[in-house]
């Protein structure tokens, strides 16, 4: 399956989809005098732009890593999804400043649009057609990982919603003769602006660089921690520069007597495997383990008992002894909402040296990136 393909080929149906509902509800919207469905319209001349969008992000994500861009373009989509979310919102407080016009215009002035036959079936064919396109770029973009498309999909099912408002506006004015389309058209307004603040506030998180998906994080470790001579994985970093392409890293525990050669084809091993199953390009780390010394085993444990105190200590790893130079190193991972961590560890290390006066305790603070 080619990905590219599949973002241009759906957003070129929803192209053309927007483009025909546009002509017919600009039409009949002139036709019958209902601002509603003239927003509606331009709404969906919004959703078409916002393909077009779609497929120049595509292009331009998917050209190949230069010198200047070792990493690759795939953020773009990112930047792409930034700008469909203020198309979104334009939309949005476009339709508001409508909405409201058209109240004041009806309490001032008593227009009222003249609904037919005609006009609610074209309505109600839009409301089908926006709601079949927009579950349709929803499953493709969770095919294929495009936040645009999942993006389009959401915006199109919201207009679903605005055209389905209007078609129950029209069916009351023309049987009531009462106009509540611009009430309906803030509180769809509202809605519309809310989706495109929820793209933006999704492609932002994608940009400044979100924690990774807990699944896929417990899924790598549970594949690494699988080979026998792996007693632990810890500090997995994953990197995202666009949905195809995740660089990460991530630290495994052997024994300090494993060979060379052994490390080698275990670190080797991982990479494909992260390559294969998850399309992650991952570098492998090693921490080495000498506690099966009964007497690094009883420090070891102390310090876990001094660390069970503490709730902000999320986790302990790498813990090592250089028995000729007295020395013992251990990483700690502390909750992000601790302020001085740096104090905190001193008073860790503090309390085990306390214990252990002949050893020189060395703490390295990592940090929460992945649980």
């Amino acid at each position: 399956m080619n990905r590219d393909k599949v973002i241009i080929r759906t957003s070129i149906i929803g192209i053309c989809g927007n483009i025909v509902l546009v002509g017919i509800k600009a039409f009949i919207g002139f036709l019958v005098g209902s601002i509603a469905i003239i927003l509606d319209a331009v709404n969906n001349l919004s959703d078409a732009l916002s393909s077009i969008i779609t497929i120049i992000g595509t292009k331009l994500s998917s050209k190949k890593p230069d010198k200047k861009h070792p990493f690759g373009y795939g953020r773009i989509e990112y930047i792409t999804s930034m700008v469909i979310s203020i198309i979104v919102m334009f939309a949005g407080v476009s339709a508001l400043r409508e909405s409201i016009t058209t109240l004041i215009d009806l309490y001032q002035n008593g227009t009222m649009p003249s609904y037919n036959n005609v006009a609610l079936i074209i309505i109600s064919i839009g409301v089908v057609v926006k709601v079949g396109l927009g579950l349709y770029f929803m499953k493709m973009g969770k095919k294929v990982q495009s936040e645009n498309l999942k993006a389009s999909g959401k915006d199109a099912l919201m207009d679903s919603i605005l055209s389905l408002s209007t078609l129950v506006g029209a069916i009351i004015c023309m049987f009531t003769k009462v106009s509540i389309e611009g009430y309906l058209g803030i509180v769809i307004s509202l809605f519309i602006l809310k989706a495109g603040m929820e793209i933006l506030r999704d492609a932002l998180s994608e940009i400044i660089g979100k924690r990774s998906d807990p699944e896929l994080t417990k899924e790598i470790k549970a594949m690494v921690n699988r080979y026998d001579i792996v007693k632990g994985s810890y500090d997995l970093i994953l990197n995202s520069y666009g949905p195809e392409k995740i660089i990460g890293s991530i630290h495994v525990e052997v024994k300090d007597d494993t060979t060379a050669k052994e490390i080698h084809q275990l670190t080797r091993q991982i990479q494909i495997d992260c390559k294969m199953k998850y399309n992650i390009i991952m570098t492998v780390g090693v921490y080495a383990s000498n506690e099966s010394n009964p007497e690094i085993f009883k420090i070891k444990t102390d310090l876990n008992k001094i660390l069970h105190n503490y709730k902000e200590v999320l986790q302990m790893h790498g813990f090592y002894v250089e028995e000729q130079n007295h020395i013992i190193t251990f990483d700690l991972i502390f909750d992000l909402s601790v302020k001085e961590p740096e104090k905190l560890k001193q008073e860790i290390v503090r309390q085990i040296s306390e214990l252990y006066p002949s050893y020189h305790f060395d703490a390295i603070l990592d940090a929460d990136f992945t649980d």
